[in-house]
């Protein structure tokens, strides 16, 4: 897939420069889609912007929603041309990779083997359990935003979900205060930040590392957090669910940079971003696995 030269051609050089430079996943991709989306809001459209990033990132791992994210994150200090920066509130910086600190947890950690069985559940079994851990992890009718795509969802009632979950991907981890809300672009959606409702878990994904090396850092995590699940992305990372209800965003806050100084993408961090499905099916066939289940800390 390539960007068509008319969709850049009344584009400034600079822009064009910036589009066509994309780094690596691993070394800045996150922080390019939103550089490069808070200059493109003063010539595109959402859409447009989004399609832009897509094609200028083929082939590379971009995570479910990740694009779309960064579009409407940004367009809170969108760039003008020859003007002042439009900023609605003050840009909060992330921390940079603490390198030796992760190597020093992960040299004493004890990897997988340190996340506790979910009973006899493992990647191998046959039967899915998408439906059980949800009853778990959510109390009594929650409105649940799911999708079997980031532009294929929706929000309903989990007694509507019921037998449909496990062939579905994504799921936001916390319930939805409302089965629609507007974007920040002014148009209704079932997934929005709007109709988001407090959060009930924070959601720790690392998007480099082996999988012991990425439980090593889950289970240190635990020490500032209770971790309630573990699932595997059915790619190459764990999703790991810290169990928040009630703790204020400033706690929050602070736990999240402290993830994210040991490789934990802060995508995660906005309340409505999807995370993978536990137990749910992958796009590309692959089963979401469980590593690890622990619901008893939702009643502490």
């Amino acid at each position: 897939m390539m960007i068509s030269l008319h969709s850049q051609e009344s584009l400034p050089r600079f822009v064009r420069d910036l589009i066509s430079s994309p780094p690596k996943r691993g070394v800045g991709l996150h922080n390019w889609f939103f550089r490069t989306a808070r200059v493109l809001h003063a010539f595109r459209s959402r859409e447009e912007i989004i399609e832009l990033l897509r094609c200028a990132t083929h082939g590379e791992p971009v995570q479910a929603g990740e694009i779309e994210s960064a579009v409407d994150s940004s367009a809170a200090c969108a760039w003008i041309p020859g003007g002042n920066t439009r900023i609605e509130k003050k840009t909060i910086l992330w921390p940079t990779l603490d390198e030796a600190k992760r190597a020093g947890i992960i040299a004493s950690g004890a990897g997988l083997q340190g996340l506790l069985p979910f009973g006899s559940h493992s990647r191998g079994d046959v039967d899915s359990r998408t439906e059980e851990i949800i009853d778990a992890l959510f109390p009594c009718d929650s409105l649940l935003c799911c999708g079997a795509s980031s532009t294929s969802f929706s929000t309903r009632p989990r007694s509507e979900w019921r037998g449909k979950l496990a062939r579905l991907q994504l799921i936001v981890p916390s319930p939805m205060s409302a089965v629609t809300g507007k974007t920040k672009d002014g148009r209704e959606s079932q997934h929005t930040l709007s109709n988001t409702g407090p959060r009930r878990f924070l959601v720790v994904e690392q998007d480099s590392g082996t999988a012991d090396e990425q439980a090593s850092v889950l289970v240190h995590l635990t020490e500032f957090a209770p971790l309630a699940l573990a699932v595997h992305s059915g790619s190459k990372s764990i999703h790991g669910w810290f169990y928040c209800e009630g703790r204020s965003e400033d706690d929050l806050r602070r736990f999240m940079n402290y993830a994210v100084s040991l490789g934990a993408d802060r995508a995660t961090w906005t309340r409505s971003q999807f995370v993978r499905m536990p137990d749910g099916t992958r796009d590309n066939g692959n089963r979401q696995s469980v590593y690890f289940f622990k619901p008893e800390v939702l009643k502490k």
